[in-house]
């Protein structure tokens, strides 16, 4: 029998979301769970889906892709999780391209087509009111809404030892909070004689900054134009800080890297000027870990090229969520990753207050909380 729920939808490109009642949502077909959720994060991908990806012939659509919650019940073949599981949603994986099988499900050959479709890959619609389709297959998720149905092996169970009144943390984990934290860890790697310069002191930002000073990386520079963002990044661990709005920023850099530039780098800004400076801010054999493109966003490759620095594009943190996430929720339980220190909550009606106080940059990483 139809879930009946509730959800934020979206009508129309760069339009506002509406709570809409009376949603009907199928049950769950083989390999998929029932999920009620209990918060969502809102990340700027959301927004991406609001003014870019949504198109005019589009259906109403449900975004959101952050959500943790709660199993209420469970598809043909599902034999992981049960009825009454707490579970976390992160990206979703076709599981059986080349890459999926060689254990890189963020670099799936369908990621595209898979994590921003509204419809199962079997073009079928999860949802439907009013006797017309709705979108509620972004990122394998929709978790706008009060509930959604999520491929299992998209799933992650929440640690027995996490306390209840914690879960509002867990779901920027299946997305931005690992893909900053997994740039680091995961994919760039540097270690204690190593430096790193991380652009853009947002909700990725500071999740690579507080990994970074976890994995206890010698020197950890953090760069914006908002100065409470570099007083909370000095909170948080960054040895230094520099002002994004400065004409000398290299110089800066190479100034407390002894004049060498740093071994690493990291941009969330997508920025095509910012891009630039952090190559330049490389040392040599350097590497710059890139999590956003931006039309029209380009880099000359000279400089690259000639002192053997090296370019990284990095997807969801190049993390597996099932074994990533739990390592990072470890790391919190040890105070080695304060991941309270990014996030505002917001009741789950307010989804519009939230955006907003995340465009003005009020909030770092804005949740909604049922």
């Amino acid at each position: 029998m139809p879930t009946t729920t509730s959800a934020h939808v979206l009508t129309e490109p760069r339009g506002t979301f509406q709570l809409v009642d009376g949603i009907e949502l199928d049950d769950p077909r083989p390999g998929e769970v029932l999920v009620r959720f209990t918060s969502t994060g809102l990340c700027h991908t959301d927004l991406f889906a609001r003014d870019v990806f949504h198109q005019p012939d589009f259906p109403d659509a449900v975004y959101g892709h952050e959500g943790t919650g709660v199993v209420e019940a469970v598809g043909a073949g599902v034999t992981e999780f049960a009825e009454g599981n707490r579970v976390m949603a992160s990206y979703t994986s076709c599981g059986q391209c080349r890459t999926c099988l060689t254990g890189r499900p963020f670099n799936c050959e369908q990621f595209n087509d898979l994590n921003f479709a509204l419809t199962r890959a079997d073009g079928s619609y999860k949802a439907a009111r009013a006797g017309g389709p709705v979108g509620a297959s972004f990122f394998g998720q929709s978790s706008f809404g009060t509930h959604g149905l999520v491929a299992a092996r998209d799933l992650a169970k929440v640690p027995e030892w996490v306390e209840a009144d914690d879960e509002y943390l867990l779901g920027p984990l299946g997305c931005g909070v690992q893909t900053g934290a997994g740039a680091i860890l995961n994919a760039l790697r540097p270690g204690p004689t190593d430096s790193i310069v991380i652009a853009g002191t947002g909700a990725v930002g500071l999740s690579g900054l507080m990994a970074a000073v976890a994995a206890g990386v010698g020197t950890i520079i953090a760069v914006d134009v908002v100065p409470a963002r570099l007083e909370l990044a000095r909170e948080l661990g960054a040895t230094h800080t520099v002002d994004g709005r400065d004409e000398d920023q290299v110089e800066q850099i190479r100034a407390v890297t002894g004049g060498h530039g740093a071994t690493h780098a990291f941009d969330t800004t997508a920025v095509g000027p910012v891009l630039t400076r952090l190559v330049d801010a490389l040392a040599w054999g350097g590497t710059l870990g890139i999590v956003g493109a931006a039309p029209g966003m380009s880099l000359d490759l000279l400089p690259v090229m000639q002192l053997g620095r090296r370019v990284q594009g990095i997807v969801e943190g190049n993390s597996v969520p099932r074994v990533f996430i739990p390592q990072l929720l470890e790391l919190r339980r040890q105070g080695r990753f304060p991941l309270e220190r990014l996030v505002q909550t917001f009741p789950f009606p307010e989804l519009e207050t939230a955006i907003a106080a995340t465009t003005s940059g009020e909030a770092v990483k804005a949740v909604l909380v049922h």
